[in-house]
């Protein structure tokens, strides 16, 4: 009943958002010389959400409101504005995206919270078979490494390998094998994909699923523009800034 027409009033505003439960997010892309004109665009959009949720009973809590510029260093370089605060990294659905999109914020969180998990299993490892710790071991670190994965395609080989190695010790401590045992016949054994190919599987399985359902729409317009993109029109680039 109140986020409706809160969505049709950011796309009055011309702004791309996401409206998840109570989170709300506004999306807006422009040039490092158009910084200004475009704080100002998003100070008018929130005072426009801020006085209809006013309105409505509701306030809205700016602080939790949280501005992320995310761009190249050399974009973010030529942006000199002393009056704007933004923050580092922000979270978004349980993963953290940083200015620069590396995910080195959201990677060590994960990396401390799977080994503290990992060095808990083996402490029990003792008193368990194989199978029940290869399913704890699946449902308490493997999902947090798998956790929107696919985010993680073309990220350079230093933070692969640091989530990989999370693996390989989460692999050891299920079949009780010492630090120095070859990991690839342990990975096999427990029938584990390593972390790219799981990348890999994830960005598969997103794709055929577009395919077949053409949902999301937006994905479904880039898979047919990908599979067939001289059936398009090249006249209207725009619909394709935003996905």
């Amino acid at each position: 009943m109140y986020t409706t027409p809160l969505s049709t009033l950011i796309s009055f505003c011309s702004l791309n958002h996401h409206l998840y439960a109570d989170d709300t997010q506004l999306f807006i892309s422009f040039l490092p010389t158009h910084l200004d004109s475009s704080i100002d665009h998003l100070h008018n959009a929130l005072d426009r959400i801020s006085s209809r949720r006013t309105a409505n009973l509701l306030t809205l809590n700016s602080s939790k409101t949280e501005f992320l510029l995310i761009g190249l260093s050399k974009q973010l370089a030529k942006i000199n504005n002393s009056s704007l605060t933004t923050t580092h990294s922000a979270q978004n659905l349980g993963f953290i995206f940083d200015e620069h999109l590396t995910f080195s914020d959201q990677i060590s969180p994960v990396s401390k919270s799977c080994y503290y998990h990992i060095r808990q299993l083996c402490c029990i490892s003792p008193y368990l078979d194989t199978k029940t710790a290869s399913t704890i071991a699946t449902s308490i670190v493997h999902s947090k490494l798998d956790y929107c994965n696919s985010l993680y395609h073309n990220l350079p080989k230093f933070q692969i390998t640091w989530l990989q190695q999370i693996q390989n010790s989460l692999a050891r401590a299920v079949v009780k094998a010492p630090k120095s045992s070859h990991i690839t016949p342990i990975l096999q054994s427990l029938h584990w994909l390593k972390i790219n190919e799981r990348i890999e599987y994830k960005l598969l399985s997103l794709s055929y699923k577009v395919l077949t359902t053409t949902q999301p729409s937006q994905f479904s317009l880039l898979a047919a523009l990908a599979l067939h993109p001289w059936s398009h029109s090249l006249a209207h680039p725009h619909h394709l800034l935003y996905e």
